[in-house]
């Protein structure tokens, strides 16, 4: 397969192509991959470029608890479906137990960390109608008080390891087992501010070698195929458990790729669409992250591309959102805030598609988003010489 028709198949198993439209938030990230949060507007363009979800209805479905931002592989937050969430959720149990390990460290015994579990579950009312109550969410300035002198300070020492208190590893490892679980204050994904609310979560049934077996079936079904490297990067599995995921997995090597066996026969006879299929992309968009792989995404003639001193395809993270056509990036873009407009700079002349997927994703960040923060701390005035440097060679 040469590397255009690899992009336009990446794309296709992307549900970029147009096959997703009309399906649910949790569909589409069931089948294009969990959406890469961090606070970010990803997890809205992500739902937008594929079905036309717009903010509203992804709000209304995180509140209704059909997708949710959970830790899942390597700890790492993403959006994901309400049938992935035991499992998935099971993923990131080892991060909040590295975090307790810290505790360990700084002579804290687990004997204490358990009895600030507790703690934690009866301020916010677990097992009880807090409708009826009144007692609802707490972010952790709100528990840290409730909790008074069963939140221990860990002085020079901890901040040093980075645990100031007891609390937040307390948190993690209560939210990893789906004892609780993490709202977003304003009820947007777009944003860091958080509140913590009893969940109990249902544990998943399968084994860790099937969970991780699942993963494996579910990032190369996303992907479409993937080197050994790039699996073991999102899984973050050991050289032995990756081996033993993708057996799990049944996947195949094609080429140097493992591919699940009905993706390598359709893969056989797919055919790049002729036709332009454009969209507007977060840079942190499952088409580039789950395989870090953006150099893969330039056409030869635009290996080389600069902006500024920056060659484009050198970069394992994009530094600007792209523009792209089935599979290949055409251009990058910028939203502006202040004048409520995309600045972009497109590499060839922009075909009358290009111009018309410019505005329609302009008019989505300006009417829903209000600005596109790629982290929760990516403000207009951090981000204002890439705005610029984009108008320039545009």
């Amino acid at each position: 397969m040469d590397n255009e028709t690899q992009r336009a198949w990446s794309w296709h198993k992307q549900g970029l192509d147009g096959s997703l439209a009309g399906q649910s938030a949790a569909q589409v990230l069931g089948a294009a991959g969990w959406a890469r949060s961090v606070g970010g507007a990803n997890p809205y363009l992500t739902l937008f470029a594929r079905a036309g979800i717009r903010r509203d209805q992804a709000d209304a479905d995180v509140a209704a608890l059909r997708i949710h931002e959970l830790p899942t592989a390597r700890g790492c937050t993403y959006v994901l479906g309400a049938g992935d969430f035991a499992w998935a959720l099971s993923l990131g149990q080892g991060a909040a137990e590295a975090q307790a390990k810290v505790l360990d460290k700084l002579d804290v015994p687990r004997s204490e960390l358990a009895a600030l579990e507790g703690a934690v579950l009866e301020a916010l009312g677990a097992g009880v109608d807090r409708q009826a109550d009144g007692r609802g969410a707490m972010d952790p300035q709100q528990l840290k008080a409730a909790l008074g002198d069963a939140v221990r300070s860990l002085g020079e020492a901890g901040k040093k390891k980075g645990a100031s208190t007891t609390l937040p590893a307390v948190l993690g490892l209560l939210q990893a087992d789906g004892r609780i679980r993490r709202v977003p204050v304003n009820g947007r994904l777009d944003q860091q501010r958080y509140a913590y609310t009893a969940w109990g979560l249902a544990a998943s049934t399968l084994t860790p070698e099937q969970t991780r077996a699942r993963l494996m079936e579910c990032y190369l079904g996303w992907t479409g195929g993937a080197g050994l490297k790039q699996t073991q990067w999102f899984t973050g599995f050991t050289v032995a458990q990756t081996k033993a995921a993708l057996a799990g997995a049944g996947a195949v090597d094609v080429d140097g790729l493992w591919i699940l066996p009905a993706d390598a026969d359709e893969r056989e006879n797919f055919a790049a669409p002729k036709e332009e299929q454009v969209r507007l992309l977060a840079g942190s968009d499952s088409l580039f992250l789950l395989r870090r792989n953006a150099a893969d995404h330039f056409a030869p003639e635009d290996q080389g591309r600069r902006l500024g001193s920056t060659r484009l395809a050198l970069q394992a993270d994009l530094p600007d959102h792209p523009i792209v056509d089935r599979g290949r990036i055409i251009g990058l873009w910028q939203y502006d805030p202040g004048e409520g407009r995309m600045a972009h700079w497109l590499f060839n002349t922009p075909t009358k598609a290009v111009k018309h997927r410019i505005k329609e994703v302009e008019a989505f960040i300006r009417e829903d988003l209000g600005d596109f923060r790629s982290f929760s701390l990516d403000s207009p005035s951090s981000r204002q010489k890439r705005i610029d440097a984009l108008d320039a060679a545009g």
